[in-house]
């Protein structure tokens, strides 16, 4: 997630606020009726129990929101389950458009509407099959989900341990109904291409590590807590290394066999949408998924490229100020491989990073009058991610039980210029992603599937907008941070000037 002047604030609502536009439906001065108790506990009996059974299908998910009480579960992707998980989400989509809305509250209107849309939602990639068994994704997919839900699991206590031993038993199986979905996919031609594919298997291989002690799989047993007994310390870890032995290495070496022998052969060299079995028409489901808009591919292209005009002026402005002699191509060069643009290790990058954010904190008052109660972090992202991997942010649990985090891509330390780091943090950590989130999650008005969810528009949208605070908050005090801020709003620009070619570009299987 990616960069000076802030955007244009009719761009930024056009983009980013649009989810909410439908909702403005009362006038300055217009009376609001009395809710309907019936109708409204009607509403949250139907939201409660959604929610309850999403926790129940998706434990996975459950357990990164703070809810570990199916801890020891992972997702049942057999077939017969996901016909079971589709017929739930249209029945539940059903129901709700039978509430009488206008005899709701307005909060709970909004509710209403963001439900439903999220079911409309979901209801139009039903159809598409081959589409949605592409799992596996160049910036992680099923090949790191279980690595990556060990890192957010509790495993403390003995009883929580437990539930990750009964994980880690459940993984082959999990593996297999995987295994089955992807067949399934190559049957009717969807095959991520091969660039993907090749990183799949280079983040295969990094877990696939010989060393059991230093193995993903193994970290929440070394966070065990201390007022465990030695004796049940010790049994738990080598119950864990028995289990990653025997069943968590084995089954990731078949699906690694599988991306390898079956997979890769059948990979295109392109993920255009347009090679792919209507492929036009996920396309088409996408556009409207991602931006929650009705704009066209077209009208989008049009925006990214008035946005790429501006923004290289204001970039060779910056050019220009520095005095560089050269054209811009060579001063692109220069600030990507000159050695004063980088540190040197790993240890520097994230102490630089965590520096940014301590910069950042005290001045968040001056702009926000209410703050995120949950702190956030800045960590290292795990090893087995490739060193070009985006840096990412974790959100909190919706009970308080884990804090946000920004992850930093410190493998990658000779790839990230240290012009560009003010504003990834910026738009990662405060005032973007883990202030948006973290406050979104304790607005316990709410119902959960609000605090819990969103709309990668708005999420993004606004990380985006917080990136132009920084000017407010003591950032891009020289022309390369400046000039840094404006190359990641030129690198969001540019995906919105190749949005009517997307269709013949890279498909991105982890997000659509």
């Amino acid at each position: 997630m990616q960069p000076a002047q802030p955007m244009p604030k009719m761009l930024f609502t056009r983009l980013c606020l649009t989810v909410l536009a439908s909702h403005l439906l009362l006038s300055p001065g217009q009376a609001v009726a009395a809710a309907d108790p019936v109708e409204t506990q009607r509403l949250h009996a139907l939201f409660d129990a959604r929610w309850e059974a999403q926790m129940l299908a998706y434990p996975e998910w459950a357990t990164y929101l703070g809810d570990n009480r199916q801890g020891h579960r992972l997702r049942d992707a057999s077939p017969e389950a996901i016909a079971a998980n589709d017929a739930a989400a249209l029945r539940a989509l059903a129901d709700a458009q039978t509430l009488r809305r206008d005899a709701l509250s307005p909060q709970d209107q909004t509710s209403l509407d963001v439900f439903i849309f999220q079911l409309q939602d979901q209801q139009r990639l039903m159809p598409f099959v081959g589409f949605r068994s592409m799992s596996l994704g160049a910036l992680g997919g099923f090949q790191t989900d279980f690595s990556d839900l060990l890192q957010a699991s509790p495993s403390g206590t003995s009883v929580e341990a437990g539930q990750v031993l009964a994980r880690m038993k459940a993984y082959p199986k999990r593996v297999d109904q995987e295994l089955t979905l992807l067949r399934a996919g190559l049957v009717q031609r969807w095959v991520p291409p091969r660039t993907v594919l090749d990183r799949v298997l280079a983040q295969i291989d990094r877990q696939l590590t010989a060393d059991i002690d230093k193995s993903p799989f193994f970290l929440p047993f070394t966070l065990l807590n201390k007022d465990l007994a030695a004796n049940e310390q010790q049994r738990l870890r080598d119950a864990a290394k028995q289990a990653i032995s025997t069943e968590v290495l084995p089954a990731l070496r078949r699906l690694r066999r599988f991306v390898q022998d079956e997979y890769l052969p059948a990979a295109p060299a392109s993920g255009a949408l347009s090679n792919y079995p209507g492929g036009s028409l996920v396309y088409a489901a996408q556009v409207q998924s991602n931006t929650t808009t009705n704009l066209s591919p077209a009208q989008i292209h049009a925006i990214g490229h008035r946005e790429m005009a501006r923004l290289r002026t204001d970039m060779e402005a910056v050019m220009t100020e520095l005095h560089f002699e050269g054209n811009f191509a060579a001063f692109s060069t220069h600030l990507n491989t000159a050695p004063q643009f980088f540190h040197t290790s790993p240890e520097a990058l994230l102490a630089a990073y965590r520096d940014i954010a301590k910069r950042l904190d005290p001045q968040l008052p001056k702009l926000f009058a209410e703050l995120p109660r949950a702190p956030y972090g800045v960590r290292a992202m795990p090893e087995h991610l490739n060193s070009d991997q985006a840096e990412f942010y974790s959100g909190p649990a919706l009970d308080g039980s884990r804090p946000g985090w920004f992850n930093a891509n410190v493998q990658g330390y000779k790839k990230r210029p240290i012009w560009a780091m003010e504003t990834l943090v910026a738009h990662e950590a405060v005032p973007g992603h883990h202030l948006q989130i973290a406050r979104a999650v304790e607005l316990g008005n709410l119902p959960p599937f609000r605090r819990g969810g969103g709309f990668p528009v708005y999420a993004e949208g606004w990380a985006l907008y917080a990136e132009t605070l920084g000017y407010e908050l003591g950032l891009y005090q020289d022309p390369y941070s400046r000039f840094g801020h404006l190359q990641w709003q030129a690198f969001r620009a540019a995906r919105l000037g190749a949005c009517r070619a997307w269709g013949r570009a890279r498909v991105d299987p982890e997000n659509g």
